[in-house]
């Protein structure tokens, strides 16, 4: 990983991620050059002017944690009808999904490499977006670590926050156990409402894309746990 490509945060005590070794393909580096000014958004330029980044007033999704991109830049031209914000912390991963959606011509896409609670509090607008997406976020599963799950109650009210009243926080998780805290975490939830009627988990709705790992996890005969909550107040 070379020194400027590196994601930007502020000072914490607890993160819900650690920068893993990862080495960028020359293209990915290249796509920094190429399309980070295209695709790019600081955390340290403040307040996300959506309307002037995309050039229109539209339903708003935000995704944090969306690894290599692929599900994400899938949306995106699945729904060109909304606009797209990602946050993810490991820079090939960054680095793929520009490229990727720079060699697709993808408009409706704007990307963060940044620590999603400061992102959070400095540049996403309260009441602005229509969904927010974690996708298996690192489940921390030995138990020392669980606090450093990001689908806790603090967190999960700073993104009602940002929701508008009717817009949802969709957890999705390849992890029972982690599946069971999420599902705590939004039960307990103040101003949620789950959208399953019968309560309990959802089906994967048609706008998740299905993942290489997640068809691998199923050949293996692992789970998947979807959650879809709505923010009522």
């Amino acid at each position: 990983m070379t020194e400027e490509f590196r994601p930007e945060y502020k000072k914490k005590s607890i993160r819900s991620f650690v920068i893993r070794a990862g080495r960028m393909t020359d293209g990915q580096k290249r796509a920094f050059e190429t399309y980070w000014p295209q695709y790019g958004a600081s955390l340290f330029e403040g307040p996300l002017n959506t309307e002037q980044s995309f050039g229109r007033e539209a339903p708003l999704v935000l995704e944090i944690g969306f690894g290599m991109g692929a599900s994400l830049l899938e949306m995106a031209q699945n729904e060109p009808d909304k606009d797209f914000i990602g946050i993810e912390v490991h820079p090939p991963g960054v680095g793929r999904l520009i490229q990727t959606a720079g060699l697709a011509e993808v408009k409706n896409l704007k990307v963060y490499m940044a620590d999603a609670t400061d992102v959070m509090d400095d540049c996403i607008a309260d009441n602005s977006l229509a969904r927010v997406q974690i996708y298996f976020p690192d489940p921390w599963h030995k138990k020392k670590h669980n606090k450093r799950r990001i689908v806790q109650p603090e967190f999960v009210q700073k993104i009602r926050q940002k929701l508008a009243v009717g817009g949802v926080l969709h957890l999705a998780t390849d992890w029972e156990n982690y599946a069971e805290h999420m599902q705590e975490v939004m039960e307990a939830a103040d101003g949620y409402a789950n959208t399953e009627s019968a309560g309990g988990f959802s089906g994967r709705p048609d706008y998740r894309p299905i993942t290489k790992f997640e068809v691998r996890g199923e050949k293996l005969g692992h789970g998947v746990w979807d959650l879809i909550y709505q923010r009522t107040v």
